[in-house]
């Protein structure tokens, strides 16, 4: 089977990707949470962002796609989903035994 699509990048993402190098170039030594910063500054600031939104409705239409071709070919929407090895499911207190926790507690307290 098919391994499932991996979802289109934004049109900001988009953007940065190509703008990265540039904001490396005009800030020398800048750090990686600096460059993320600093691009969305410049995205905020941008006038005229029709060219990227274009890109990224392009690449969502190509996903949509894609996924109807995984969907059709035995794929499903929980594919791409795993669970974290060591994950530990948690378990609920019921009502109940949270009140006698707290009496139990309370009366402890009056002693």
């Amino acid at each position: 089977m098919a391994e499932k699509p991996k979802r289109p990048l934004s049109a900001y993402m988009l953007w940065l990707n190509s703008a990265r190098e540039q904001i490396k170039k005009e800030n020398p030594g800048i750090k990686v949470t600096e460059i993320a910063k600093k691009g969305g500054e410049l995205w905020r600031g941008m006038k005229d962002k029709s060219e990227w939104e274009y890109k990224a409705a392009k690449m969502k239409d190509e996903y949509n796609k894609q996924m109807q071709d995984f969907e059709r070919n035995g794929g499903s929407k929980d594919a791409g989903t795993k669970k974290k090895k060591g994950a530990k499911k948690v378990v609920k207190k019921s009502k109940k035994k949270d009140s006698e926790d707290e009496d139990d507690e309370s009366g402890d307290e009056s002693d």
